[in-house]
């Protein structure tokens, strides 16, 4: 009983979990579904994380202290054991051995806020390293994005020219029992033939196009070894009339990582500066040395401090480097925020034109290019035309549908370029 109830339980949690934790049917892939895959396996999405991963480590280094030193030392020994290293008392033990025998402890202390620069430094290495994944991410999943309606304006491309290639077959065996009773000439027949060839010859070019686009889709998923199985589920996103506005181009994610890397960079020419103020070395000893001064005790301690003198360097050149990286990191922000501008400027032009395209094809263009169509098709059947209009209108009628699904394919690209470029993160 208990067992029944678990499993029940399970199967419960399992179907309301998110439809990308479920296993993606590579056979009838969504949009959703592949997305989940790409975020997963992506090489090159995985690669930016590890440089997010080499800025948090680099971070570890610079929050530490200089380790103390210890020095072992010793001095004084005389090779001549048998006198020369006897004590006053006489003792010639090795403990009373006149031997000067040192260990001494040095811990460099860093002023000027040299480590807390260093830290700061390297918490704006990290955030823009974490902008720069968003942004890496953001163009990698527009290039995902176009691979995918890729393959399924290949889809479409296949499904329109085989249904021509049927239409066509279906007139051809028509035409072929009109010729025997003489209804029609053989060059109308042969015409038709060549036609449905060049037919057969796109339909060859478009399974190329498919398996090109499947190899790439399956790349991007990180799975190659499937490429063949791939099949775009979803159809063309819906044409939407209204576009939103960007409210802040300050928040996109290559804006951010440039601000971070000018915060970095403000921080690297205050430690540039911080080097002239002069580190201290610590150092205490214990000594010992037996048998030396009478009345001198055989163990004693010491200290010492070293101050670096600036006599020949003040580090004028680490200060100019920093100044001239602190200057190119703003103009960096100034560059990604006009590229940004740029973008949005672009993607919203591309996303306009390709909305009256596709608005124009599906409510006008196909509607009337059928109708002509049509009419070819009656005129040829009532003997009216001849087969040149018939086969002209086909031909017009194959491409502009194969022109109605590239508008399609195109939209869908402008609309994830616009999405795209007008993705903001939070500060």
């Amino acid at each position: 009983m208990f067992k029944k109830v678990a499993y029940i339980l399970a199967l419960g949690f399992l179907s309301n979990l998110p439809v990308a934790y479920a296993e993606a049917d590579l056979a009838h892939l969504t949009l959703e579904e592949a997305q989940h895959l790409f975020h997963e396996n992506n090489k090159e999405l995985i690669s930016a994380k590890r440089m997010v991963q080499g800025a948090e480590a680099d971070a570890i280094t610079a929050s530490q202290k200089p380790n103390p030193n210890l020095s072992l030392g010793v001095a004084s020994f005389n090779l001549n054991r048998s006198a020369a290293n006897k004590n006053p008392n006489g003792s010639n033990s090795l403990p009373d051995q006149t031997l000067n025998s040192t260990v001494q402890i040095s811990q460099l202390i860093e002023r000027g806020d040299k480590r807390e620069l260093r830290m700061a430094s390297a918490k704006n290495a990290i955030k823009a390293s974490n902008y720069d994944l968003k942004d890496a991410e953001r163009q990698l999943l527009l290039n995902f994005n176009d691979a995918y309606y890729d393959l399924l304006l290949a889809q479409e491309a296949e499904k329109i020219l085989a249904g021509n290639s049927a239409a066509y077959e279906k007139t051809i065996q028509a035409a072929e029992l009109r010729l025997k009773v003489g209804d029609i000439a053989a060059s109308d027949v042969a015409r038709m033939r060549v036609d449905l060839l060049k037919i057969q010859n796109d339909m060859r070019q478009a399974k190329a196009n498919r398996e090109k686009a499947q190899a790439n889709l399956a790349y991007m998923m990180g799975q190659e070894n499937e490429a063949a199985r791939l099949y775009a589920q979803d159809g063309w996103p819906k044409i939407s009339q209204t576009i939103s506005t960007l409210q802040d181009v300050d928040a996109r994610p290559d804006v951010l990582a440039a601000e971070a890397r000018t915060k970095q960079a403000e921080e690297n020419q205050r430690l540039a500066n911080a080097l002239k103020t002069r580190d201290v070395n610590i150092a205490l000893q214990y000594q010992r040395f037996p048998g030396q001064m009478p009345g001198a005790d055989t163990n004693t301690i010491g200290a010492a401090i070293t101050i670096p003198l600036f006599t020949n360097y003040e580090y004028q050149g680490e200060i100019s480097r920093a100044e001239v990286d602190l200057t190119s990191a703003l103009e960096a922000k100034q560059q990604a925020r006009a590229s940004a501008v740029s973008e949005i400027s672009r993607a919203r032009a591309d996303l306009n034109a390709a909305i009256e395209k596709v608005n124009r094809f599906d409510t006008q263009i196909l509607t009337e290019a059928q109708k002509a169509a049509d009419a070819a098709e009656f005129a040829y059947s009532h003997g009216a035309t001849g087969i040149t209009d018939l086969l002209d209108a086909r031909r017009v009628v194959r491409s502009i549908q194969l022109d109605a699904a590239t508008s399609h394919a195109d939209y869908a690209k402008a609309l994830a370029a616009w999405q795209a470029a007008t993705r903001i993160e939070d500060n």
